[in-house]
């Protein structure tokens, strides 16, 4: 019952968000404080065997394959520099000023503590990016920062455990760590991409497509993770390469997985984030000794440094690169101040840090108590509520402040417009190819049709440039859309009526509205 009243609750709160200007996550994190102290509320605690395992490479895996391969291969070196130099950079940045700053913490501690709240977090960058509509070449960057870090931040993790709990460990056998862990996963990707990409172009039946679908992230997150790879990674990489190539995988297929996958996203991104909020009782009881001065205290400081250190990295990372090299100028092009403030502030924290945080053992190997954990859990609590509260509601005025130029809608129209145009005549040869021959005869009423229905694709795209209706204001288009659906509507009223009426049965019913619901989903995905 409680995780039914978690999952309906932080749905219903994400519905509400989208008629508020409160980003959702921001709406959800603040439900699941005030929720955290009503009368009969369970603890939510976070664990990090259900989160990392069972949440991540789902939510992965949807950002991965909505992402764009080549615009993140175009996008390589700033990747690269936030998801792998910028994770490490802020381990030991964040955990030096955590050992300097709070008392008798030793730095093994305070780098595993440094480890926990390096990476921005997929869920909240995606989320965020999704609502205030950034640039594409920023989006771009931050997704691929938030798909890939959290492969650098856990391994950084595992290294500073080890020797934060007495395993002997060294820079070498850290430094050989990360590297299995990051070229291990890659590989289990690269090996796993390619058979199940095959085995989703031969399974004909969509239901079981769609069950293969919810299978792969799990898949190739155990099986890295088996290996001692990154899970993270694997996930990745099977997700780019599926997404590139969806396009060979049946219609029906496309249709369902979009619906499907959308549902899980929407369902865990809101559960994820009313976690967070919920998990406020649980840190405050094992805070312990430290008193709530002391603590705010240090709460305060570690945000800081915590946003500091990313605007330290961020600039030299962005402009020394383009002094020392002139290819890259001139492959990335002009660029100012604002795109890099925006990506520096954009460095949301989210549910991956807390359930790192909350996998930190209770003793170290001589049985002693980890040094300071409960107040390690503290601190990555309101590190991850600061991010997301000052940076989340802060970041859509910041973009209108900086006033980045809009998207050219005209352009990408006409884009599309002339691509319709060449697909067009490519099928329209074909059509004539095939209509030569005596096998494929047709009478001239269907062969009509054919050419009508794709003279009405080429046409949509021009037609979107043109005047407006002076009455309606309305495009050709869209007045030729809106008809189609009132059309539409007028013949399913009829069908239920028959049905109602015992003229057809149920599933005589079913199959005419799945006729019907196609051809107004085709009217809907013209006007987007």
């Amino acid at each position: 019952m409680p995780l039914l009243l978690l999952v309906a609750g932080s749905a219903a709160i994400a519905a509400a968000a989208r008629r508020t200007p409160v980003p959702a996550p921001l709406l959800l994190v603040a439900a699941g404080l005030a929720v955290s102290y009503m009368p009969g509320v369970p603890d939510y605690t976070l664990d990090p065997h259900v989160v990392l395992p069972l949440i991540l490479p789902p939510l992965l895996h949807t950002a991965a394959t909505d992402s764009s391969y080549l615009d993140l291969r175009a996008q390589l070196r700033p990747v690269a520099m936030l998801s792998v130099g910028y994770v490490l950079f802020a381990t030991f940045v964040v955990g030096w000023a955590v050992y300097v700053i709070v008392p008798d913490m030793p730095l093994t501690a305070a780098l595993v503590f440094g480890a926990v709240v390096a990476p921005p977090d997929a869920v909240a960058a995606t989320a965020v990016a999704r609502r205030v509509g950034l640039p594409s070449r920023i989006t771009t960057i931050l997704q691929g920062e938030s798909l890939l870090n959290d492969a650098t931040a856990i391994t950084a993790y595992r290294v500073a455990l080890a020797a934060a709990v007495g395993e002997g460990a060294t820079w070498a056998g850290g430094i050989g760590e990360f590297l299995l862990a990051a070229i291990g996963g890659v590989v289990v990707g690269l090996v796993l991409m390619a058979p199940i990409h095959w085995l989703r172009t031969h399974v004909k039946e969509a239901l079981l497509q769609n069950t293969l679908s919810l299978l792969i992230p799990f898949v190739a997150y155990a099986v890295a993770e088996q290996l001692h790879a990154s899970g993270v990674l694997a996930v990745v990489v099977v997700a780019l390469y599926l997404g590139h190539r969806a396009w060979e995988v049946d219609f029906a297929t496309r249709l369902q997985e979009e619906a499907v996958w959308k549902m899980v996203a929407f369902v865990l991104e809101s559960a994820v984030f009313a976690l967070i909020g919920l998990q406020l009782p649980v840190v405050l009881r094992g805070l312990g000794e430290y008193e709530g001065v002391e603590a705010a205290w240090y709460a305060v400081a570690v945000f800081l440094v915590v946003v500091a250190a990313r605007f330290v990295w961020v600039y030299p990372a962005t402009f020394l690169p383009r002094l020392m090299s002139a290819r890259i100028r001139e492959r990335e092009g002009q660029l100012t101040w604002k795109g890099p403030f925006v990506i520096a502030w954009a460095g949301m924290r989210g549910v991956v840090s807390l359930a790192i945080a909350f996998s930190i053992p209770l003793t170290l190997h001589d049985g002693e108590p980890f040094p300071q954990r409960n107040l390690i859990l503290f601190l990555t609590f309101t590190t991850v509520i600061g991010t997301l509260v000052v940076q989340g509601l802060t970041l859509p005025p910041l973009i209108r402040l900086l006033r980045f130029p809009g998207r050219d809608t005209q352009a990408e129209t006409l884009a599309e417009a002339n691509a319709q145009a060449q697909a067009s005549r490519a099928a329209e040869r074909r059509l004539d190819e095939l209509l030569a021959d005596e096998r494929n005869a047709l009478p001239a009423p269907l062969a009509d049709r054919l050419r009508t229905v794709l003279e009405r694709r080429r046409n949509a795209v021009w037609e979107r440039l043109g005047q407006a209706n002076p009455v309606t204001g309305e495009s050709v288009d869209d007045t030729y859309r809106r008809l189609s659906r009132e059309m539409i509507s007028a013949e399913r009223e009829v069908f239920v009526r028959l049905r109602d009426g015992r003229y057809i049965d149920d599933e005589m019913l079913r199959t005419l509205l799945r006729r019907l619901d196609l051809e107004e989903a085709a009217a809907f995905r013209e006007a987007t």
